[in-house]
């Protein structure tokens, strides 16, 4: 949540720029590794870590990329050590991002022992066929080979990323691919629709008339992923993102799974948040960062003992909370009317009363005394509602 100037933040995204191979679907800056270049990049990493590390104390720190667990041992130790000396370990929450074809039981347990907790394994779909077609580096087998690992290396909480709608992938295919994923047992899922992004290998395709879109299957493809889901103890509480309960825990007046991503929820919520790594974008005291798209040049300034931050983006009160509206629509829980208020100091009923009377109207949302929140239908176009809640360049 909003937080005064002074207080610490507990939020914290590291993004590991490197894959073995770039994905067919990938708008993400990453880029295959040189080796000289991670080196580089691991000590710019941990002096960036250095410089902001007097305003972390954190609660959820999350590595995303491209690929971290591409990073060797060395690599790791370097980077872990660092936060250990700079008194930044004990995390509640502490994500690593993994493919199934980089981990080994030498890495897990290391990251273990250092605290991580939490892994989310990019598996995006269990048909060896389907996986070619995304450029995945990764076989079927190597999912569950991985995931073993993972449990025998002490991680209870481990995320599965999936995909669907993927060119040429049937109904058929996914829902063996869903109960194969669910039947490993692992707390959460995420699961989202292929985006034809520009500058990427499937949107070519897809210009070129190599494939179609059948919108229908895709959205019959969620709904049997929200059934299914459920079914298997999986609660949604985000448009793309499942988890198990333990017990459900209390978080600003409004409850979600036990085993859900608070690093997300985070976001989700309008909280500040430290993005450390090249292209990684953050939001501390009402300023929006980014750091340069280019891992050489992010190197370059690292090394001058200065950030890479190419932009500094303060946005005027009301288009902050008309983007946090917009965000924390994705969740099930939608926004109660005085959480939103104390997150932002303004007003859903006095802003955003006939976006949220077109959504009622068009069977997407649902409002009630206390509170505002998408129906199943209005979370599968959950970007056309938080179209609506933008007020972008208004004060």
């Amino acid at each position: 949540m909003m937080r005064s100037s002074g207080a610490l933040i507990s939020s914290l995204y590291l993004h590991v720029p490197f894959c073995a191979h770039k994905c067919e679907y990938c708008a993400f800056y990453s880029a295959v590794p040189k080796e000289d270049l991670v080196g580089r990049y691991v000590n710019a990493l941990v002096r960036e870590l250095e410089l902001v590390a007097h305003e972390l104390k954190p609660r959820t720190v999350f590595f995303g990329g491209g690929t971290p667990s591409l990073l060797n041992l060395k690599q790791w130790e370097q980077i872990l050590k660092a936060f250990e000396r700079l008194g930044l370990l004990g995390a509640e929450e502490w994500t690593v991002e993994c493919n199934p074809a980089t981990v080994s039981a030498d890495k897990a347990k290391l990251l273990r022992d250092f605290g991580v907790n939490r892994i989310s394994m990019g598996v995006q779909s269990l048909d060896e066929r389907l996986l070619e077609r995304l450029g995945r580096i990764h076989s079927r087998a190597q999912v569950f080979k991985s995931f073993d690992t993972l449990r025998a290396a002490g991680f209870a909480n481990i995320n599965l990323d999936l995909m669907f709608a993927i060119p040429t992938q049937t109904m058929e295919h996914w829902r063996v691919t869903l109960h194969d994923a669910i039947a490993l047992g692992s707390e959460h899922l995420s699961c989202y629709e292929v985006i034809y992004e520009d500058d990427t290998p499937l949107f070519e395709q897809l210009k070129a008339g190599e494939f179609d879109v059948d919108e229908e299957l895709t959205e019959a493809m969620y709904e049997e992923l929200v059934n299914l889901a459920g079914q298997a103890g999986l609660g949604q509480y985000e448009v793309a993102n499942f988890a198990r309960s333990e017990s459900s825990i209390q978080n600003s007046a409004f409850r979600i799974p036990s085993r859900a991503c608070l690093h997300n929820v985070n976001y989700w919520r309008g909280g500040q948040f430290h993005a450390l790594g090249p292209s990684a974008a953050g939001y501390v005291r009402g300023v929006r960062t980014k750091n340069w798209s280019n891992t050489q040049l992010y190197c370059e300034q690292l090394e001058k003992g200065v950030r890479a931050i190419e932009q500094r983006e303060e946005l005027p009160p009301l288009a902050r909370a008309g983007e946090i509206a917009a965000f924390g629509l994705r969740m099930n829980v939608g926004w109660g009317f005085e959480e939103f208020r104390a997150v932002t100091s303004f007003d859903l009923h006095e802003h955003w009363r006939a976006d949220m009377d077109t959504l009622i109207a068009e069977g997407f949302a649902t409002r009630t005394a206390d509170r505002f929140y998408l129906t199943p239908r209005g979370l599968r176009f959950a970007d056309h509602a938080a179209e609506k809640f933008l007020r972008p360049g208004t004060r």
